[in-house]
């Protein structure tokens, strides 16, 4: 039996606890999916999966380029590479398997169009030192972009080369703070709600604000006395997150600015979930002064290892001036890319990257843009809402709403629905493995005991939704039946068996090094 590092069994074994226990596999597959080593398991280390000929020159040309070791990895055919890539794709979930329910991350279908435009020569083989004449068509589209994310969000400019959204984050607040600069007032203080993303007081800490929370109220918003109270001549920003990470509207927004303003300070928005209100609501008619814009949220493009991502930030007419660059302008017929801080750009707080950002999700999103139009970019906010609250509308009378009445994007329950069962969030999670599905994101938002964060986005259709909300029911049945086992034995049926995720972040092992026999780790 192989083990993981932290000593848990990951290879099937033997179900004796669930009805018709099946046996071990003898070979480590699972029905037709092949039990697949890491590459460098593998034998052929001394052998090469192609045919070369003795080279008729010497190295000495090479210098101290000159290979001195063994490259470090076995010799595998064509086929042998295909397949194993193929197997090790077949151990993970994707959107095109199966909805994807993770909240607060929306893993929405990503438009085949989409790619196909990406695809086009000219955006594909684009390079970032290419002379601007010669890239007139992917300026040109940048523009069009920003003017479309200006216009959607209603605000002045736009920072288009931010790769992320904490990446965005950083752009904001830079920009925050060199507008207090600029009229010479030192601020030191950024306020963030307790049920924030994570990344917000990371990048206030990193900018180099100090940190203080903003409480919550009962119902999952942000407790206007308490920001009041905390609000002073030394607040730089707010950074709150609307829709907010409960799955709720923040129904005071717009006093939440004018307290923010009032005190000198910006109001920052953590525009995560703006793919729940675009073409509904313009951020900027809200009181906002700087939001990112999660392309992969909002707009389709890749998200995680389909990046790299791109979390553009669009700036209210006070913080325009301050916005990095390069920005692209049209001067005349042709358009440029202004790169340094003078003329129109003698206030930019300075350069995020070294080129432009990601011209790949530029093309994706556009793509999407335009593929939808105004009526179509407001259906996806309004078919993302109806989603998750049909899936909090059929799960609420067994599972547990964090907080009554409607949601927006995402539907958000707690554990105490599971009291008394001995299950916990994590085992309800792994038994969902076993169903085929991927598990909603757990235990976050931290305001929430025991959270299950279920984000359905638009692109799932009503018959994959009863199809995933029959299953969650039917583990929830199993679970209030006393059921214990198969929750704290999932998954069974996955390729590889539980882990202790905690031991194995705090303790990760990053690379691979050969297992050394009891007599040599003796010596």
């Amino acid at each position: 039996m192989s083990m993981n590092s932290v000593g848990r069994p990951t290879r099937p074994t033997l179900v004796a606890t669930l009805p018709g226990a099946i046996p071990a596999t003898l070979g480590g597959g699972r029905g037709l999916l092949q039990d697949e080593a890491l590459i460098f398991e593998r034998e052929g280390w001394d052998s090469s999966g192609v045919d070369l000929p003795e080279p008729s020159q010497d190295a000495s040309d090479l210098g101290d380029m000159v290979r001195r070791a063994p490259i470090g990895l076995p010799g595998l055919s064509e086929p042998e590479a295909m397949r194993h890539y193929v197997r090790l794709s077949q151990k993970n979930h994707a959107i095109d398997l199966a909805l994807y329910p993770l909240g607060s991350c929306t893993m929405k279908h990503n438009p085949r169009l989409n790619e196909k435009m990406a695809r086009l020569p000219g955006f594909a083989d684009v390079h970032p030192l290419q002379p601007q004449s010669s890239v007139q068509g992917a300026l040109e589209l940048m523009d069009q972009l920003a003017h479309w994310l200006m216009t959607l969000t209603g605000m002045s400019a736009v920072a288009m080369s931010p790769k992320a959204g904490a990446h965005g984050e950083l752009c904001g607040l830079l920009a925050i703070r060199a507008a207090h600069e600029a009229r010479g007032d030192a601020r030191k203080r950024v306020l963030v709600p307790t049920s924030a993303h994570g990344t917000n007081p990371a990048t206030a800490a990193f900018v180099g604000y100090e940190v203080e929370e903003i409480a919550q109220t009962a119902d999952g918003r942000v407790d206007i006395a308490d920001l009041a109270a905390k609000l002073g001549p030394d607040v730089a920003a707010i950074m709150v997150t609307n829709p907010n990470t409960c799955g709720l509207f923040e129904r005071d927004v717009i006093q939440i600015a004018e307290l923010v303003h009032a005190a000198g300070a910006y109001f920052y928005c953590d525009g995560a979930n703006f793919n729940a209100i675009v073409g509904r609501v313009r951020p900027g008619d809200l009181g906002v002064d700087a939001m990112h814009i999660n392309l992969h949220k909002t707009f389709s493009t890749p998200h995680g290892g389909g990046g790299p991502g791109s979390g553009p930030v669009v700036l209210s007419a006070a913080l325009a001036p301050f916005a990095p660059t390069p920005f692209v302008v049209k001067r005349g017929e042709a358009y440029e890319l202004v790169e340094y801080r003078e003329g129109e750009a003698v206030q930019a707080f300075g350069r995020l990257c070294a080129f432009h950002g990601q011209m790949g999700m530029y093309v994706r999103a556009l793509s999407y843009m335009l593929s939808h139009g105004a009526d179509g970019l407001k259906q996806v906010a309004e078919d993302a809402v109806l989603n998750a609250n049909y899936i909090k509308a059929r799960l609420s009378g067994v599972m547990s709403a964090a907080f009554e009445g409607p949601c927006m994007h995402e539907a958000l329950f707690d554990d105490h629905w599971l009291e008394g069962t001995g299950i916990t969030t994590l085992d309800f999670a792994k038994a969902m493995i076993d169903e085929g599905f991927h598990p909603m994101t757990m235990y976050f938002p931290l305001v929430v005991h025991g959270a299950m964060l279920i984000e359905p986005t638009e692109t799932e259709s009503k018959a994959e939704l009863d199809r995933f909300c029959d299953v969650l029911l039917l583990l929830a049945e199993a679970a209030k039946a006393g059921d214990v086992e198969r929750f704290k034995g999932a998954p069974f049926h996955a390729p590889l068996r539980r882990l202790d995720e905690t031991l194995a972040a705090r303790r990760p092992r990053l690379r691979w090094r050969p297992e050394l026999s009891t007599d040599v780790a003796a010596e």
